[in-house]
């Protein structure tokens, strides 16, 4: 940090000028491309959903590619750009942005905006992961079912800018935080993915696991749809529901990373909104239809039983006298069923799966002493990699902790007069 202070005292000892990314540069919105435009190999492009479980702060390549014949009549990111994307569930995913490092330039989707500026890339990226940016958003964001940003409103979002040198200081310690952070949720990544493989094969009861597998395969009565094993649901009626207040399970409130329901709203007949319909009991599993391969899936914990979900969730309730819920809820988190899900979703824009298509999904239904099996095997694996207070999650967790604090402070500044 000593570099850093030496050239605040330096550069900015009298605070740091604010401006609007209107004012530093100029924002181009991406045009309309679908899947079907994609290919194996081509022109260089990125699909807002990329952003969102591809990239990180940075990128120098594109993942995905279109037909070159479309490259004439499409707009792009150029090497140095800013990609942020115009729309999301969640502030955090309004604004999301990535440094365009490739030497090429890279074809940008509809819903994503290119910033195009003198202030170093990395130093915009990591300022659009801040509380400030975020509050800022706050303020611009328009209150649709899908929330998104206009470029005339990003253009109000005011940056500090330090000088140039002290930008790619900054960058660079910060470059340092999400290095180890990353060294890190890479050998959390291996343990997934070994976790991943026994759990599919579990599921799917595969004969390359082991004899008792085998066996147990023997045991699978049929299969059958969500639909035919679970139970019906229901909606609360406000008009009923008096001045009692509920916790809300919106799409951001389950956490991605461990599947677990974080942030709830409290909400009751007087400020609900129109989306906080479905009654969740304990044991449900509940999936986000909007955006489906954004995975928002969890099990409702004894806390929420009796509260309410948003109508974006397709309610998952096991006929326990068929099946187990954990064994429900291991189901829908396996390659298959998403898989499935990528298959089925429909609307380029804003993707989704309606509940009915959900349900029809088909799994294994073994005998219940099975069930139990494979629930305690899959209980453990799935607290070894997703237990935040416990091993490699809790130690990623604090890092994280850490870095989101120096990285808030780095990118605040006192305003000059």
């Amino acid at each position: 940090m000593s570099r850093i202070d030496e050239l605040i005292t330096r550069h900015c000892s009298q605070g740091v000028e604010y401006k609007t990314f209107g004012e530093l540069g100029t924002i181009t919105r991406g045009k309309r491309f679908v899947k079907s435009d994609m290919v194996e190999s081509g022109t260089p492009c990125i699909h807002y959903g990329e952003l969102y479980t591809k990239y990180g702060t940075w990128a120098t390549e594109a993942f995905s590619y279109l037909k070159p014949e479309l490259a004439s009549r499409l707009r792009y990111a150029s090497p140095g750009d800013v990609i942020f994307v115009t729309a999301g569930e969640t502030i955090e995913d309004i604004g999301k942005a990535v440094a365009w490092l490739g030497e090429e330039d890279v074809v940008t989707h509809d819903a994503l905006y290119a910033f195009r500026s003198p202030l170093d890339p990395k130093y915009v990226a990591y300022f659009s992961q801040t509380h400030d940016f975020h509050n800022q958003i706050r303020r611009h964001i328009s209150s649709a079912k899908i929330s998104s940003i206009s470029t005339k409103n990003l253009a109000k979002v005011r940056i500090p800018v330090p000088p140039l040198e002290l930008q790619q200081e900054i960058v660079a310690v910060l470059d340092r935080f999400t290095k180890l952070e990353a060294e890190l949720e890479a050998e959390l990544e291996a343990r997934r993915k070994q976790y991943q493989y026994y759990r599919d094969a579990m599921l799917s009861f595969d004969e390359r696991m082991s004899g008792a597998s085998k066996q147990a395969s023997k045991q699978i009565l049929r299969w059958a749809t969500l639909e035919s094993i679970c139970m019906k649901t229901n909606n609360i009626k406000w008009r009923e529901a008096s001045d009692k207040d509920y916790s809300y399970i919106d799409l951001s409130s389950v956490d991605r990373s461990n599947n677990e329901i974080t942030e709830t709203q409290i909400i009751n007949a007087r400020n609900a909104p129109s989306r906080a319909q479905q009654i969740v009991l304990e044991d449900d599993v509940i999936f986000g239809t909007t955006r489906p391969t954004l995975r928002r899936f969890c099990h409702i914990p004894r806390e929420y039983d009796g509260q309410i979900c948003s109508t974006g969730f397709c309610v998952l309730r096991a006929d326990k006298k068929q099946v187990l819920p954990k064994y429900l809820y291991f189901s829908i988190t396996t390659a298959a069923f998403n898989d499935y899900v990528e298959r089925t979703q429909k609307g380029a824009g804003y993707p989704a799966i309606s509940d009915a298509e959900v349900k029809s999904f088909k799994i294994p239904i073994p005998s219940m002493a099975e069930q139990e099996r494979i629930v305690a095997i899959l209980d453990k694996f799935d607290a070894l990699v997703n237990d935040l207070s416990a091993g490699l999650p809790a130690e990623i967790k604090a890092r994280r902790q850490q870095y989101e604090y120096y990285r808030d402070r780095l990118l605040s500044f006192r305003e000059a007069a």
